[in-house]
C-alpha cells in the first residue's frame, strides 16, 4: 500500500510540473519553471521507487491514466481549456482500461 501511497504523490507531483510548463512561457518565467523541475524530479524519482514493487506496467498505467484525467481538469480551471464530449468519452475510456487492470487483471493484483 506504501507503493501506492508514493504513486499518488509521484501523480500529483507530475500534475503540477505538467500544469506550470504553460505557466513557465518556455522556461521564461522563474517560479513555474522551478515547479516543473522540482515536480518532475519529484515524480521520477517516486515512480522509481514505486517500480520496485509494483510492475512497472500497472504502475506506468496508473500514472498516466491518473495523469491525463488531472491534468486535463487543472486545465479546464487554470486555463479555460475545457475538453468537449469527445475528449470526455476518451477520458472515461482511459480512466476504464486502469480500472479494468487494477480490478480484473492477475498483473494489476496485490
Amino acid at each position: 500500500m506504501k507503493s501506492y501511497l508514493m504513486l499518488g504523490v509521484a501523480i500529483v507531483a507530475e500534475v503540477i510540473a505538467t500544469s506550470s510548463l504553460k505557466a513557465s512561457d518556455g522556461f521564461t518565467r522563474l517560479i513555474p519553471s522551478i515547479f516543473v523541475v522540482l515536480g518532475y524530479a519529484t515524480a521520477f524519482y517516486l515512480l522509481m521507487q514505486v517500480m520496485k514493487t509494483v510492475p512497472v506496467g500497472i504502475a506506468y498505467a496508473i500514472w498516466c491514466g491518473a495523469g491525463i484525467v488531472l491534468v486535463t481538469l487543472v486545465a479546464s480551471v487554470l486555463y479555460k481549456q475545457v475538453p468537449d464530449l469527445a475528449a470526455w468519452i476518451g477520458i472515461a475510456l482511459i480512466i476504464a482500461g486502469v480500472a479494468v487492470i487494477q480490478l480484473f487483471s492477475a498483473t494489476g493484483a496485490h
